[in-house]
């Protein structure tokens, strides 16, 4: 019996793909912090740490590479650090501030500015 593509047998695939995909853990970066130094303390095999935490050995070494390239990277001073919401908020509520500061010199400048040439013709 020849199944034609797009059978049943495709449909339960495609289903347990899907059901996979959804009930994949996500791990966190603190997570993946701790599985990857736990790794690096060599207090047990990388193959017992991987089996401990549910996770391929190959996702652990793709893990370990990132890690240490950032910390290279970090260290050599290539990366700035990336700025947090709060900072952003921060920064901009100072920039808005100072640009209103600068308004109000500037008016201040003007007025002084026309009041001395106001001056100088009541003079003449």
């Amino acid at each position: 019996m020849k199944q034609t593509p797009g059978t049943s047998k495709d449909a339960a695939d495609k289903l347990v793909r899907g059901i996979k995909r959804k009930t994949r853990k996500h791990y966190s970066a603190e997570e993946k912090i701790r599985i990857v130094l736990a790794g690096l303390r060599g207090e047990e095999s990388i193959s017992a740490l991987c089996r401990r935490e549910g996770i391929a050995e190959s996702l652990y070494y793709s893990w370990s590479k990132e890690f240490l390239e950032a910390g290279k990277q970090r260290l050599a001073g290539d990366t700035a650090r990336q700025a947090t919401a709060p900072e952003v908020k921060e920064l901009r509520a100072e920039a808005a501030a100072l640009k209103e500061v600068v308004a109000d010199l500037t008016l201040e400048n003007r007025l002084l500015k026309k009041s001395m040439i106001a001056d100088g013709e009541d003079d003449a």
